[in-house]
């Protein structure tokens, strides 16, 4: 698996996302310290095919991953507990997970993206649902 992993701090908690995701394939790192330019680039990184999927991380999660649904392609989903992840790559199809590394603990952090990143199909249920998303318009 191919991701790309952003923040624009470091802690203990994108340290241990960052180790995760280095036992799990290959790992391209964004560095900027502009949240907004940080979360439009995973989801650039994302949508050129230079990764699967994207973590990006800053204090709330909320602003990159604003800035990385601007990128046309990017299904961005804030998530805060494994359910929330896996329910955003299961029922939405999102490429992108975005978490506060101020507010999360490591392992809470790890355990949200172990759920996303171990459901790798969107639930065929939901297929007609993620095509409609995807066709909206979009009005930036």
């Amino acid at each position: 698996m191919r991701i790309v992993f952003g923040a624009d701090d470091e802690n203990e908690t994108t340290r241990a996302v960052l180790a995760e995701l280095h036992g799990r394939g290959d790992v391209e790192i964004l560095t900027d310290d502009s949240w907004p330019d940080l979360g439009a680039g995973i989801g650039r990184a994302v949508v050129e095919g230079r990764a699967d999927v994207g973590v990006v991380m800053c204090w709330t999660g909320t602003g990159t991953a604003i800035a990385a649904n601007k990128i046309p392609g990017v299904r961005a989903a804030l998530a805060w507990d494994p359910w929330i992840a896996r329910g955003a790559r299961l029922w939405n199809d999102a490429n992108v997970l975005a978490m506060s590394l101020k507010r999360l603990a490591p392992d809470v952090a790890v355990e949200v993206t172990r759920a996303f990143l171990d459901e790798p199909t969107p639930d065929p249920d939901e297929a007609d649902a993620i095509r409609r998303l995807t066709e909206l318009p979009d009005q930036n």
